[in-house]
């Protein structure tokens, strides 16, 4: 939520900038709505001081006084039911991602409440970590909320070996997308890929505005990437839970690759992060070429395991 006045997140208003959130999310769903996709009629014609819709014409869609929705859209979130919260996410025509979002950021609006203090360290559990290593043919990851990498298996460390050129340690995918000139040459799809990333950072951002090393990343992106901070201000969320990747590796050369995550419960910031290829394609011989490549250069270990000091995220 950093990257105003404050972009390191020091001497924080955490409810005021829940509700500043509040006023532009919500502002900004407003802007890409027309009436006549909500099925109003469009009074005012080409005087219309906005494209998208008013206050007034959301609040009748969701069935609340125009009052009431000022009042919430400006980030006063006291007592807000789930019916008036459905009625506007209808009225938006909020997606799912988008709805959870909103509930994350109304419950940071309202009552005061201490800031959690994480965990000096990001831990992956020793059965997680076996369940990577058992996975040979496949490049597969534990990330963090924050799209640190946690933990990787051998395959995995020698799909991302581009990421891993940053000496700083964890590696993070959000940082390589933004501030490493590689970065658009490995993903081939690099717009989609930035759009996801502060999509998702954005969303964890909702659910997390207390874990300081987040909003410090966020500042440092806002303040060092034109290019994040444009698609920061979209205030654009989503779910990222499976797709494709189309990359261009160093080594191995084009690579389409589906990819799956799965949440971990030890730690519902954590996901597992896989990567398949079609049988039989020229993707699935460019894994097998780089998995003898791996294999041959294991002599390192690239990855910075969670337990290390010089990755321990530091308390509050």
């Amino acid at each position: 939520m950093a990257g105003r006045n404050d972009p390191y997140g020091t001497n924080r208003d955490i409810r005021g900038d829940f509700r500043a959130e509040i006023r532009e999310f919500l502002g900004t769903r407003r802007a890409r709505v027309t009436p006549e996709q909500a099925g109003l009629p469009s009074y005012g014609g080409d005087r219309r001081r906005v494209s998208g819709l008013r206050r007034e014409e959301v609040a009748l869609l969701a069935g609340i006084s125009s009052e009431y929705y000022t009042r919430l859209e400006r980030g006063n979130a006291t007592g807000v039911s789930d019916s008036v919260i459905d009625g506007i996410a209808q009225a938006l025509k909020l997606d799912e991602a988008e709805r959870l979002h909103l509930l994350d950021l109304l419950r940071g609006a309202g009552p005061a409440r201490p800031p959690r203090r994480r965990p000096a360290q990001q831990r992956v559990r020793p059965a997680v970590r076996r369940v990577l290593d058992s996975m040979t043919g496949t490049p597969a990851f534990v990330m963090s909320g924050r799209l640190d990498v946690l933990a990787d298996n051998l395959l995995g460390c020698a799909l991302f070996s581009p990421v891993y050129a940053d000496p700083m340690r964890p590696p993070n995918n959000a940082r390589f997308v933004f501030l490493d000139p590689h970065a658009t040459e490995f993903f081939r799809d690099w717009d989609e890929v930035a759009n996801d990333t502060v999509a998702m950072l954005r969303a964890e951002a909702g659910r997390d505005a207390y874990d300081r090393r987040l909003t410090d990343m966020i500042g440092e992106l806002s303040t060092r990437s034109e290019e994040f901070r444009r698609r920061w201000a979209a205030h654009n969320v989503r779910i990222h839970t499976t797709g494709a990747k189309r990359l261009h590796h160093p080594v191995v050369g084009d690579l389409d690759l589906p990819f799956e995550t799965f949440p971990l419960g030890s730690d519902p910031s954590q996901f597992l992060l896989t990567y398949t290829a079609e049988p039989a394609s020229r993707s699935q011989d460019a894994l097998n070429l780089l998995a003898s490549w791996a294999a041959t250069n294991d002599d390192t270990d690239e990855s910075a395991p969670a337990d290390d000091p010089e990755t321990a995220e530091t308390a509050d």
